[in-house]
């Protein structure tokens, strides 16, 4: 029953823009901390973005700040990731995943934090 998925990935020259959807069923939606993580070809998966819509609570990894926005829309159920200034070694597969929030705590971009997972969408950057 419960279900993520991924979408607006796509190709882009460098410099250009992409906006990601991560759609949530299943659950409590605002029980999880949503996160964003990416995994290119013989890379391990790294965090790149995590939100917490109960608290506007927001984290990026510092490769990405400035660049990339995280937001939500509760009434969908819906995490997005604005990606702008989209640079070569931004492409990867990118993953959203939830994480429940024990006690309210904050697992930013854990990876063992995360229960659920979507099934992925490829970014392609050209240089």
């Amino acid at each position: 029953e419960v279900q993520l998925v991924e979408s607006g990935g796509g190709l882009v020259q460098a410099g250009g823009s992409l906006r990601l959807s991560c759609a949530a069923s299943g659950f409590t939606f605002d029980d999880y901390a949503i996160g964003w993580f990416r995994q290119a070809p013989g890379k391990e998966r790294e965090g790149v973005s995590c939100i917490s819509s109960s608290d506007d609570m927001t984290y990026y990894t510092d490769s990405v700040k400035g660049r990339f926005t995280i937001s939500s829309d509760n009434a969908k159920n819906t995490v997005y990731l604005q990606m702008n200034s989209l640079k070569p070694e931004d492409t990867a597969v990118y993953y959203c995943g939830a994480a429940f929030r024990y006690g309210n705590s904050w697992p930013r971009l854990s990876l063992l934090d995360y229960d659920y997972w979507g099934q992925g969408t490829q970014v392609t950057v050209s240089s």
